[in-house]
């Protein structure tokens, strides 16, 4: 390549890397102690067979996500803000009471992926919970938006560990590529479960609110717009790639072996004598970043939206003394969590269900209040859905609603 052509490379590049962040966080934090889990049970009961079921779930965030990017451009607003103007404060509290008790569960389910990464490696949970907790909130309390975005980045590039892990199990890829284009599953109970069960990971209703406040935070405006369109493209794929590498990690070696999971740390230690020790470690340390990482950007998230819905400053680039009630909710929610996954015999596997069954009931809310927030012109102008973008959003939007509905009744019927 010549220099004119690096420099014409550079030039495009750099614009890029400077918007970079958003939609990469927010796409990796996907991928949490609860995905893991769903992933591997994926792999482990079905093996490869299910791995079609990836590329939509790709579709249907890349959709969603651009949505919030866009409309956090226009408006210069949160989604909670938006929703308060808009819909009025019943509506607000509604959502966001549902959602705060939904992240509170989320939260102590991340923490329980730090507690059982660590066990692997002999390290008790009552060391491992506070130790990290610790490292969280000085993170947060004491960092700014950009020092915390660059380790957030970090993590996302931990997360390639699952990568190597599929590596060393040596699938068969042949296999894997036929399985990724050719649709195939039966129409049993348990079957139905997982598919609504994974796809369902792809998408939670806190991600939305934090994607439209994260981009706010960074400052990017419109001129932005492509750039971060691509971040979007580029945080959703990476989702459906570390997905992809779990299943085929667990496909190729836990299904064949007849290998019996309920937990991610158990795919870790189930690993070790069909892959090898360094693959059943590798895998240990995605879960424990991942968890650190949701840990970190959850109570953010929660935190975000309800001061934005009330007015109150928000943001990892303020001050304590300047947004109290920001740090004062991100501070009392990761507290609550550690109490929960602390707490002898707590019941991980009912809070784990009931915050599936509130996040089915408030995903379909929430979009369609962002549909008819990014179709109203006197809030986005001319940047509006198209005519085939809606129809895409209100297919997305049927589907998810039965899907939720479908992990709702299956929920309650078990």
């Amino acid at each position: 390549m010549t220099k004119i052509h690096w420099n014409r490379f550079w030039i495009g590049l750099l614009p890029f890397l400077a918007v970079l962040g958003p939609g990469l966080i927010t796409g990796s934090v996907d991928n949490d102690a609860g995905g893991i889990t769903t992933y591997s049970l994926l792999g482990a009961q079905y093996g490869y067979q299910l791995l079609w079921i990836l590329i939509p779930s790709f579709v249907v965030l890349v959709i969603v996500q651009e949505m919030n990017a866009r409309m956090g451009m226009v408006t210069g607003k949160g989604l909670a803000d938006l929703i308060r103007e808009n819909f009025g404060l019943r509506v607000t509290l509604f959502i966001l009471l549902g959602l705060l008790l939904a992240n509170i569960a989320n939260t102590a389910t991340e923490f329980a992926g730090i507690a059982g990464s660590m066990q692997i490696f002999g390290v008790s949970k009552y060391i491992s919970v506070p130790m990290a907790a610790v490292v969280v909130w000085l993170l947060v309390v004491k960092g700014t938006y950009k020092s915390s975005e660059k380790i957030f980045l970090i993590f996302s590039v931990f997360l390639l560990s699952y990568v190597v892990s599929a590596i060393l199990a040596r699938p068969d890829w042949g296999a894997v590529g036929m399985a990724l284009i050719v649709p195939s599953m039966s129409f049993d109970l348990p079957t139905i479960s997982i598919v609504v069960g994974t796809v369902g990971t792809t998408i939670a209703p806190w991600m939305q609110f934090y994607m439209q406040s994260a981009v706010i935070e960074k400052g990017l405006t419109l001129k932005d717009y492509r750039y971060e369109k691509w971040d979007v493209i580029i945080g959703s794929l990476a989702t459906v790639v570390v997905a992809f590498f779990i299943v085929v990690a667990c496909g190729a070696t836990l299904y064949p072996n007849g290998v019996a999971i309920e937990q991610a740390k158990d795919a870790a230690m189930a690993l070790k004598p069909f892959a090898g020790a360094f693959a059943s470690a590798l895998f240990a340390l995605g879960l424990f970043v991942a968890s650190l990482f949701s840990a970190t950007i959850l109570p953010i998230a929660t935190a975000f939206y309800i001061c934005e819905a009330f007015g109150f400053e928000a943001g990892v680039n303020k001050r304590w003394r300047d947004a109290p009630e920001f740090y004062l909710l991100f501070t009392a929610i990761m507290i609550i969590g550690i109490v929960i996954i602390l707490l002898p015999n707590a019941p991980l596997i009912t809070i784990t269900l009931w915050t599936q069954i509130l996040n089915g009931i408030l995903l379909p809310l929430v979009l369609i209040y962002m549909l008819r927030l990014i179709n109203n012109r006197r809030i986005m102008g001319k940047h509006v859905n198209t005519r085939l973008q809606n129809w895409i959003t209100y297919a997305t939007i049927f589907l998810l609603v039965g899907m939720t509905g479908l992990i709702v009744v299956l929920g309650l019927i078990r």
